[in-house]
């Protein structure tokens, strides 16, 4: 390896709680915030323009930005910059919860300076670096036209109704409203992809939908609430 190239690193962000280094995200440059929970990947893109607390939690508002973060579920805050694609590093955030689960993570799209610049005083614990390349040349499956995940989508597209598309797994809520021009499986994946927001829902993951006048929760095989909900006025 020459000292040119890239040496990923995995570090535990210490002397600075999960609020503070929140505070700092306008001057992170564009980011995405990640809410991942049982095959559901919920992902905002673009600049954080302003970071207040409300009624006890923070919440991350602009253009591209509408979450509220309970950051008491927060028990330690890692750096990972082993992300890189195209040549260019995608440096993350991950908010841990005390069992080792990552509660939700934030990610820099414009590179480690930017991203990195406003944490430079913060001081850090050296871990593990994990290799973050995807498996490749392994069969992914084909996404079901027949899911369950897929009737409120498609009536969605085929009203060109607006929707709210939220997540909550209990630390990050987040939500995104929009039209939704298509719906693109690819990779096993229902997705809906737009400049600033991206859905990711594995196949299989939802056994139905729990409905209620313009809403639509996601079901767990199990008939439990899970982490998605959609709403809009073609909701019946």
């Amino acid at each position: 390896m020459s000292d040119t190239e890239h040496k990923p690193r995995r570090e535990t962000l210490t002397g600075i709680t999960p609020d503070a280094l929140l505070d700092r995200l306008p001057d992170m440059g564009r980011l995405m915030v990640i809410g991942r929970h049982d095959g559901v990947t919920h992902e905002r893109i673009g600049p954080v323009e302003q970071v207040q607390t409300r009624e006890g939690a923070v919440c991350l508002s602009g253009q591209c930005h509408d979450a509220r973060i309970r950051t008491g579920n927060v028990a330690s805050i890692v750096l990972d910059t082993g992300s890189v694609m195209g040549g260019k590093v995608f440096p993350r955030l991950e908010f841990m919860t005390a069992d080792g689960g990552t509660a939700f993570s934030i990610v820099g799209m414009e590179g480690e300076g930017p991203f990195e610049m406003p944490l430079s005083d913060i001081s850090r614990q050296p871990l593990a670096a994990t290799d973050a390349r995807n498996a490749s040349g392994q069969d992914k499956p084909e996404f079901d036209p027949a899911d369950p995940a897929c009737p409120p989508f498609d009536l969605a597209v085929n009203a060109g109704a607006q929707v709210e598309i939220l997540f909550d797994n209990g630390t990050l809520c987040q939500s995104w409203q929009g039209r939704i021009d298509a719906v693109k499986p690819a990779m096993g994946f229902l997705n809906v992809m737009t400049p600033d927001f991206h859905l990711h829902l594995k196949g299989g993951t939802l056994a139905g939908w729990q409905a209620a006048t313009h809403s639509r929760k996601g079901l767990h095989h199990d008939g439990a609430i899970t982490a998605l909900e959609l709403k809009s006025e073609c909701f019946q």
